[in-house]
């Protein structure tokens, strides 16, 4: 989406102040990945009418623009007409997942982080018992100072994606 986008202003049309309200926080979702502002946010969004406002269908039409840049960004979960995940593809993705150390700072027990996504495996392929997006959700890890960790923040993103993933199933 154009953030340098001029809007034509009319007699009668869209609050400019609302509008550019709406813009920014959709530039911020999509600039900086802050999960805020959804496309059906965006299609929900009402504007007053006023004097002097931006040009409604100028409006939008940018609107619809950014409409397709939020689902195109969105996690895999909230993205619209996905087919649903297959499990081997779902085994493959989490075999092949690699975590950086944590180095000097605090991270996740590495044989916690493999253990769960073994089970998570293990649940996919049904010889044990499935594992929810929840269950995905709620997983919690012991912490290591000193000693193999997972970087946290990446576990944790995975983590969300996976969720996601599960919930496709």
């Amino acid at each position: 989406m154009k953030t340098d986008t001029r809007l034509p202003v009319a007699l009668r049309g869209y609050d400019r102040a609302q509008v550019d309200a709406l813009l920014e926080r959709v530039t911020a979702t999509l600039r900086y990945g802050r999960w805020g502002l959804t496309a059906d946010d965006v299609r929900r969004t009402r504007f007053d009418i006023v004097l002097r406002g931006y040009e409604q269908h100028a409006v939008d039409e940018l609107l619809q623009e950014a409409i397709r840049e939020l689902q195109s960004a969105a996690p895999i979960g909230e993205r619209p007409g996905r087919p649903r995940v297959h499990p081997g593809w779902l085994i493959s993705w989490i075999q092949n997942a690699r975590f950086s150390g944590a180095g000097v700072r605090a991270g996740y027990d590495v044989r916690d982080v493999d253990a769960f996504l073994d089970r998570v495996i293990a649940g996919l392929r049904g010889v044990a018992p499935r594992l929810s997006a929840r269950d995905v959700r709620d997983s919690a890890f012991r912490t290591v100072r000193l000693g193999p960790g997972y970087d946290e923040t990446e576990v944790d993103r995975f983590l969300v994606q996976l969720a996601d993933a599960l919930e496709q199933r």
